[in-house]
């Protein structure tokens, strides 16, 4: 059935160009028959967001928010999931019928998502690359595969230090700082959670366990070398064009209220990576 309201989404950001997230959403839109929908990528700073967002007419049913708005979307919103009030930080926001904002995190459970796609629904052990952003919804992706073992592997011991509130409130209460690099103790986790900007991951020449997972959050150029010698040991991969996918697939759907059509979503996002 066809459905031609006229209605809008797009990503915003800065820079925008290489989003891949409109490929996700209209791909979306055709299969499920809603031809009025349009997903759009937009250049927009931090300074620019508010009057951006109160300029927006009625049409518009949602925002997919990327780097660097994703703390201050936060403070646009009427209401605020709380998934996003424990990271403090959002990258979504949903038009609700009253025309406010409703602002949520679909990057923590898109992680366990994917892993769900992967197979995996629990951990006991688990280590995250890096302390900026993405570490936040990778320690909630521990929380929700039931963790009870957390480490942090970082150079500055302040960076870990802001994570730590997060932690609490997601209920990891004993999160471990490891000073960066340390490869050894990565051959002794469960999930393994790289959410550095590719490069910086290089280094490390870690003696893989072909049963731990490796969750690496770049999605192009892949396969990083973290996820290749990680893949050359047997070990279970999970990309950030899996991450990009279900966090998406969970825009949509709070978008549109309706179940995404995921296979064509991901083969249209694979075919365009």
């Amino acid at each position: 059935m066809r459905d031609e309201t006229i209605r809008r989404a797009a990503v915003l950001g800065s820079p925008i160009t290489h989003s891949l997230s409109p490929v996700i959403h209209n791909t979306g839109y055709a299969a499920a028959g809603l031809t009025g929908w349009h997903y759009d990528r937009i250049e927009v700073t931090i300074p620019e967001l508010p009057a951006f967002v109160a300029g927006l007419g009625p049409e518009w049913a949602g925002l997919s928010l990327t780097m660097p708005l994703k703390e201050a979307g936060l403070a646009l919103a009427g209401h605020v999931a709380p998934v996003a009030a424990a990271l403090g930080v959002c990258n979504t926001l949903v038009r609700r019928p009253d025309g406010s904002w409703h602002a949520d995190n679909t990057d923590a459970p898109g992680m366990l998502d994917a892993l769900g796609w992967a197979g995996i629904t629990g951990a006991d052990r688990v280590a995250v690359l890096g302390a900026g952003g993405t570490a936040r919804a990778a320690l909630a992706a521990a929380a929700g595969l039931k963790a009870s073992a957390v480490e942090v592997h970082a150079r500055r011991t302040e960076a870990v230090d802001e994570l730590r509130p997060v932690a609490e409130h997601l209920g990891l209460a004993d999160l471990e700082h490891v000073p960066w690099p340390s490869a050894a103790r990565l051959s002794d986790v469960d999930v393994v959670f790289s959410t550095l900007p590719f490069g910086i991951a290089d280094e490390l020449a870690v003696d893989w366990n072909p049963a731990t997972v490796v969750f690496d959050a770049v999605y192009k150029p892949w396969p990083t070398p973290l996820a290749a010698s990680a893949l050359a040991a047997g070990c279970p991969i999970v990309s950030g064009l899996d991450l990009l996918l279900a966090q998406g697939v969970r825009q949509w759907e709070q978008f549109t209220g309706r179940t995404a059509p995921v296979e064509a979503m991901r083969t249209a996002l694979y075919a365009a990576a």
